[in-house]
């Protein structure tokens, strides 16, 4: 059964954003951002460039309206709210550079897109070489990370029917053994696409010892009986007819067959220490507490050495960004913060096995976005 979820009124809530981002802003002394490439821009516009030469920009200044600078011939793409922003669009025969140039003025202090192509950001400097550049990371990045209830809801969504179609692996609804793993991979496409997805963002298969590799490229080799199979997959689903994406990231990991007792031992240290990590990552907990609470029961259990990756990302408009969770980052968890939980045991020549859930903070405790179970499903015996 799908879930229902609240309507979306993503206007407001991008409105809400650009006056967010402006008190960052001010409180940073930028003058004016610099948004193309990368998710900072549909975030707060609803719209997404694409990654053409023709260069596309939304000047945001922290004293004046915005204004998006759009290719003539992508114009027609644009949803235009004019509480958000107004549209200057321009021919091939006009200078875009100079159109940002003249947008930009005098204000000296600017932050622009981590994603824009270094050919348009060298133009831009040599076209306001008074000006002083840095990251547009630093104005959004935090401020992105924290979900407001329209993204909540998105992410949600995405998680729901990331979660159909792994509910379908796990009660061996997708054919296994005598396949290759390109083709399981093609499969688990189409069923995200069949739940909603407006696009696939990866489809990850790695049988027997292809499944030690965390982010395997599914290939022509086929599955075999007996073998472990990790599959990690997430596509971007738009909610409420909202013009962008959220998305999901699951992994569970069956066996097609009684595994050996070695892996049924692994799986189990596995499944205990994500679900430690999950009951962890509450408001206010470090990030680096969370990588921990999950990682030192794998490495009490002697696999220390075969969790090879951090234990989480941040998610929502893009697949990974912050929080990250991992070592070294002592950032608290806010309300809000989505990202994955995803601890991985991986024996290099044999096989390996990762869980992952999306799960999100929330003032009652950590919200899991993926229901699906956990424990070892044993398909196709």
């Amino acid at each position: 059964m799908q879930q229902e979820f609240p309507p979306l009124d993503p206007v407001l809530a991008r409105g809400e954003r650009l006056a967010r981002v402006r008190d960052r802003m001010r409180e940073l002394g930028v003058d004016a951002l610099l948004l193309s490439l990368g998710a900072d821009l549909p975030w707060l516009t609803g719209y997404e460039a694409m990654p053409l030469e023709r260069i596309t920009m939304l000047v945001l200044p922290a004293d004046d309206e915005a204004t998006l600078v759009v290719p003539l011939l992508e114009a027609p793409r644009v949803v235009q709210d004019r509480r958000l922003f107004s549209l200057r669009s321009w021919k091939d025969s006009e200078d875009p550079i100079r159109i940002i140039e003249d947008l930009v003025g005098s204000r000296r202090q600017l932050a622009v897109s981590d994603r824009c192509w270094a050919a348009h950001l060298l133009s831009i400097q040599q076209a306001l070489p008074s000006g002083v550049f840095r990251p547009a990371s630093e104005v959004t990045s935090a401020l992105r990370a924290v979900k407001d209830a329209t993204e909540i809801a998105a992410v949600r969504a995405a998680g729901a029917a990331a979660d159909r179609v792994a509910e379908a692996l796990l009660r061996g609804e997708i054919a296994l053994v005598g396949r290759s793993e390109a083709s399981v991979s093609a499969e688990i496409s189409r069923r995200l696409l069949a739940e909603g997805n407006a696009k696939v963002n990866f489809a990850i298969v790695g049988s027997g010892p292809n499944s030690a590799s965390p982010h395997h490229e599914p290939g022509e080799r086929v599955i075999g009986p007996g073998e472990p199979v990790v599959c990690d997959f997430g596509g971007a689903l738009h909610l409420g007819g909202d013009t962008v994406g959220y998305c999901s990231d699951i992994t569970r990991t069956v066996v097609t067959g009684e595994p050996p007792a070695d892996f049924r031992a692994l799986y189990d240290v596995l499944e205990a220490a994500q679900s430690r990590a999950v009951t962890t990552a509450r408001i206010g907990t470090p990030c680096e507490a969370v990588d921990a609470a999950g990682r030192d029961p794998i490495t009490e259990a002697g696999y220390g050495e075969a969790f090879i990756h951090r234990i989480g990302h941040g998610i929502g408009i893009e697949e990974h960004e912050d929080p990250y969770l991992v070592a070294g980052n002592r950032q608290l968890l806010e309300a809000g913060h989505a990202f994955s939980i995803e601890p991985g045991i991986y024996l290099a020549g044999r096989f390996g096995a990762r869980i992952e859930d999306i799960v999100v903070a929330t003032d009652d405790g950590p919200l899991a976005c993926n229901s699906a179970d956990h424990s070892l499903h044993i398909v196709e015996a």
